[in-house]
């Protein structure tokens, strides 16, 4: 039986262990500074957006998981729910990114100069 005490639990350890994974993804790609942005950038949207599971319930769980068991056991109708938020959250990650990029590019230009 979920309570909330391991129902908040479960959801700590998992937006942690996606924080973790996002920065290890990072710093293993710190060569590559504008790949690394866009990659967490458009990781931390595809992995740490909630939704939830069907309508009505009160609970969340991880809009990948939910749009993937959606899709999987009664198609793709059934997983828009977590699909439409997805896909806006990933549009919207790439703000930040370009951001970091123009950042970066003014950086390297500046240090080349100099």
């Amino acid at each position: 039986m979920l309570t909330g005490g391991s129902y908040l639990l479960a959801m700590t350890t998992y937006l942690g262990a996606g924080t973790l994974a996002l920065l290890l993804l990072a710093w293993w790609l710190r060569r590559w500074p504008l790949l690394a942005s866009w990659l967490c950038c458009s990781g931390a949207a595809l992995l740490l957006l909630p939704a939830y599971p069907e309508p009505g319930m009160e609970t969340l769980a991880p809009a990948l998981v939910v749009a993937a068991f959606q899709f999987g056991t009664d198609g793709a109708e059934a997983a828009m729910h977590a699909l439409r938020p997805l896909g806006v959250a990933l549009l919207a990650a790439q703000v930040p990114w370009l951001a970091i990029g123009a950042w970066l590019r003014r950086r390297r230009g500046a240090a080349v100069s100099a």
